[in-house]
């Protein structure tokens, strides 16, 4: 019988490649989500059985259980950006990761991947940053031999990176960024997967941090993601301390419609765009790993052509205005 692993956040952006990735080697893939229902995209994944959502709450011990049970491994793809009710940072991000190592070790299960991130601090100024930490620091506490992956910025097609930027590209000619000096070195989703497939089958443990081949800053993203959409829009530097008041704001509007109107950017991440989110030097990386990692301009058309001018007929209008010269 083929071997099993449950997937926590299996569905989201990073977790359904991870889970893609594995069906195809013959795994049965285990997706423990909040809402199942969501996740049907994933069973295709593989064959009739092989991939199936289930139900869990990652703040629940039994329901973390539930869903271990029975398992050989295990991936923790669970995180938020921002908080909400209560799914804090520190209950997903902190306890949550701990919850799921804890009880993965006491069913015997040696193998662990957890998804972190660029920047993980436990002195860090930023709560998300602060409490990525207590995660790594929660799992090798129960999980020695666990892989914990930091990628910097993910992008892919189903990115909010990327994507955010690129639709609010649609709306005027200036295009507002916080931090337009600050550096990024992107990671294609697929190649972050590629990475935690190494842990899953044991190839490979301990801590990684994942960076794609260029760094850049904000704003020469931007300038890159522009260019794919084919706009030409004036990249505008908030300052910190006018976002910090803006996200502010934001958090007043946000309480007051009780989360209906949700706030664009809240003073925890302004606080992370102040620091620089690319692979440290003494990391081990993807080289360690045999991994190759994709460049932007490889990916990025394939899934931005949408927000251009004239979406898919845009580079037959250009082939047009050729012909007519």
């Amino acid at each position: 019988m083929s071997k099993l692993v449950t997937i926590f956040g299996g569905s989201g952006f990073v977790g359904r490649y991870i889970a893609l990735r594995l069906a195809k080697e013959g795994w049965r893939v285990r997706v423990a989500v909040r809402n199942p229902e969501q996740a049907g995209f994933v069973r295709p994944y593989g064959v009739v059985g092989q991939v199936e959502p289930v139900f869990c709450n990652i703040r629940d011990d039994a329901s973390v259980a539930a869903v271990t049970q029975g398992a050989d491994a295990v991936v923790n793809c669970v995180g938020v950006l921002a908080e909400t009710g209560k799914n804090t940072f520190e209950a997903v991000q902190a306890e949550g990761a701990a919850r799921v190592a804890r009880i993965a070790a006491g069913m015997g299960i040696d193998r662990m991947v957890h998804i972190s991130a660029i920047g993980a601090d436990a002195d860090a100024d930023s709560d998300y940053a602060k409490t990525k930490a207590q995660g790594e620091a929660g799992v090798l506490e129960h999980m020695p031999n666990a892989m914990i992956l930091r990628p910097s910025i993910v992008f892919g097609a189903e990115d909010e990176f990327f994507n955010r930027f690129a639709g609010m590209s649609r709306f005027g000619p200036i295009l507002p960024v916080v931090g337009a000096d600050t550096k990024f070195q992107p990671v294609h989703v697929d190649d972050v997967a590629a990475a935690a497939v190494k842990g899953v089958n044991g190839d490979a443990s301990g801590v990684f941090e994942l960076g794609g081949p260029e760094v850049k800053t904000f704003r020469e993203l931007m300038q890159d993601m522009l260019a794919v959409v084919r706009r030409r829009r004036l990249i505008l530097n908030v300052p910190f301390f006018v976002a910090k008041i803006m996200a502010s704001l934001f958090g007043i509007g946000q309480f007051l419609t009780a989360g209906i109107v949700k706030a664009p950017i809240t003073k925890d991440q302004v606080i992370n765009l102040a620091v620089d989110n690319v692979v440290s030097d003494d990391a081990q990386g993807f080289d360690v790993l045999g991994v190759r990692p994709a460049t932007m301009a490889t990916i990025l058309p394939d899934y931005l052509w949408r927000f251009r001018p004239s979406g898919q007929y845009d580079a037959i209008k250009e082939s047009a205005k050729n012909l007519r010269t």
